[in-house]
Order: structure tokens, then sequence, then C-alpha cells
């Protein structure tokens, strides 16, 4: 009788499903001390470190979305917040991955970054073709932010090389520098708001102006493929702002590379879904974090099968 009960013990915990923990220390590729990718990376870091099982997380400092890129390729326990142009030229080996083909894979589309053209009263600069000639920092090396500018700028007629003075600063750099009067205008792509962009609309004796780039859309993604959209940054973003800024914008992906295990992509990105009032607590740019925004189209490289398998669950067709 005693054997019997046993048995059917046995049989009964077979038949349960497993998943064993498994044991990671991950690192969270993000930018920038000035920008959102690494506040909300932290976040992420934390939740995960809290709430899956086995997993570590720490997030790192980086150069933003071509150096992450970088990181991804290594093939190590990273995932990377990213800009969808970013990925797609470091999937298809292009731009400043010629000739280096990454594996990356997407897990969700993350929220929208917006091209921030950031100048001030009294630099002369009043559309994105009178950069011409001026001060203007591209963005950090290594990040997609310099990606977006260049195309910016060849779309209105302007050789980053040699029709401006260009600087390749941070964001909290770029505000420092433009309020420094060392240069006259900065690009910062990010969502909103970015706190270096906030620290500039902040300072007594400045008033903060935004170029519009939404026009030069069609040049854009001639040039690029159809990456890039039009959006607005409202009036109400930052103090001192008169009227909505016309900008455009690039979708935000968090990716890891083709070689993470399904079940870790899973955990992941269940559990942002799952703790995402967490996430918003950090940076409200987590609002934007959205099951129904997942969608094939949402990115230009392939999916994760371990994203693929939470969406699947969640209804959504793949």
């Amino acid at each position: 009788m005693v054997q019997k009960f046993l048995m059917a013990a046995v049989c009964a915990l077979l038949a349960l499903p497993v998943t064993a923990a498994e044991s990671i220390n991950l690192s969270i590729a993000t930018g920038g001390t000035g920008g959102v990718y690494y506040p909300l990376g932290g976040g992420m870091a934390n939740v995960f470190s809290k709430h899956i099982p086995g997993m570590t997380a720490t997030a790192e400092v980086t150069g933003g979305s071509v150096d992450n890129m970088r990181l991804i390729g290594t093939g190590k326990p990273y995932i990377a917040l990213t800009q969808a142009d970013a990925a797609k030229d470091a999937y298809n080996g292009e731009g400043k991955f010629k000739g280096t083909k990454i594996p990356v894979r997407a897990m969700m589309m993350l929220y929208t970054n917006l091209m921030q053209a950031v100048t001030v009263e009294g630099t002369g600069v009043n559309t994105i073709a009178d950069l011409k000639g001026k001060r203007v920092s591209t963005g950090s090396p290594g990040s997609a932010t310099e990606v977006f500018a260049f195309r910016l700028l060849q779309a209105a007629g302007i050789d980053p090389d040699k029709d401006i003075r260009k600087e390749r600063l941070g964001a909290a750099e770029s505000a420092n520098a433009l309020k420094d009067k060392k240069i006259d205008a900065f690009f910062f792509v990010a969502g909103l708001p970015t706190s270096a962009v906030t620290d500039v609309a902040a300072t007594p004796g400045l008033k903060i102006k935004f170029l519009d780039s939404a026009h030069l859309l069609p040049a854009m993604n001639k040039a690029s493929g159809n990456i890039y959209v039009a959006d607005d940054i409202p009036k109400t973003t930052y103090p001192g702002m008169t009227v909505d800024n016309k900008a455009t914008a690039v979708a935000n992906l968090l990716v890891a590379n083709a070689n993470m295990s399904e079940q870790t992509v899973y955990n992941i990105v269940k559990t942002i879904f799952d703790k995402h009032a967490d996430l918003v607590a950090v940076h409200k740019a987590a609002n934007d974090i959205k099951l129904e925004r997942q969608k094939p189209e949402a990115s230009p490289v392939p999916w994760h099968p371990g994203a693929l398998k939470y969406f699947k669950e969640k209804g959504l067709k793949f």
C-alpha cells in the first residue's frame, strides 16, 4: 500500500511543469546618465533582480545604441535598450556595423524616441538649415543620436563632416556646453522629458528653442527606409516652450542576442509587464510600454522566440 502511494506521488510530481531557476548575471546596456535609457535600465535591473529567481541584473552606462549593439554582439549575457535604426543597421551589417552582422533579436517595443534639436535665443538658429557653419553637438560617439542627427542633417542638405563645426558630446555635456555658449545647438534623441534638456530649459537667463524636423521626414525615409515617423514634443514638456515642436521620432526596442535562452527572455518580458507600475515610478516614459504596441512590424529585426512565446500566450498575432 505504501509502495503504491509513493509511486503515485512520484508520478504526480513528474507530471508537474518544472521551470528551473537559471542562474544568470545580466547586464543591461543603457546610455548616458543624462538620458532616459540609464534610469529606465536601472529600474529594470532592480525589478529583475527582485522578481526573477536566479537573476542578478545591473544597468551599465554606455555611449548609447551603437555601443549597445556591439555589446550584444559579444554574445555575453547582455540585453540592451536601442533605437530601431541602430538595431536594423547592426542586424544587416550596415552603417557603423559595415561588414559585421550582429545576431540581435527584439524582445519588445518600449516607447518612442523623439529627436530633440535644441538651441536657445540669441544663436541666430531658427531652423535645421541654419545650423550650417554653426557649432553643433551631434551626440556622443557610439550613440544612435549621432546616427539620427547625421541622417537629419543630410536630409537638410548639410554635410555633417564639412558644413558644421561638430562636437560629439553626450546629453549632459551638450546641455552644459550650450549653457556656456560653447556650442550653438545640440541634438539628443530620447523619451520625454529628458533631464539634460530640462536643465537647459530651467536655466535663468536662457530661453530654450526647439528646431522643427518633421518636414525632413520624406528625405530621411527615402535614404534609410521607412523607419522614422513624425511626432510632436508638446509645449507643456519643458519650461519656456510656447509652441509644440514638430519633431521626428523612432521606436525604442529592448533586444538580446539570439543565443539568449528562450526561458530567460520569456521571464524578462513577462516581468516587465507584470511589474509595469514599478518602471513607471522610475520614469514616466515607461507609460508607453504597452502590450498592444507589440506587433510584428514594430521591429525591423527578428523577434526572439522567448518574447513570441509570451506575446502568443497573451493572444497577440505574430
